[in-house]
């Protein structure tokens, strides 16, 4: 498979998922891809992309809770 940004070739590789939300983030761990050799980009397939929004719809309960800390940078500047 092609890299549809940069036409690089992509292999399949259990990636981490992130998205911010409104209220937080969602992580999503060992979720399966083809990812860009070149560029990095990831590419879900349908079915993926499914249980994704499953996911973002709080359809599930998370394996676990991490505390992330904060900075603001125009605060430090």
């Amino acid at each position: 498979m092609k890299c549809v940004f940069c036409g690089g070739k992509t292999e399949s590789k259990q990636v981490t998922f992130t998205y911010e939300e409104v209220d937080g983030y969602l992580i999503v761990e060992n979720v399966p891809a083809e990812v860009c050799t070149k560029c990095g980009e990831k590419t879900y397939s349908p079915e993926v992309t499914d249980e994704l929004l499953k996911f973002a719809r709080h359809d599930f309960h998370p394996v676990k809770t991490v505390k992330v800390p904060v900075f603001d940078f125009a605060e430090r500047v």
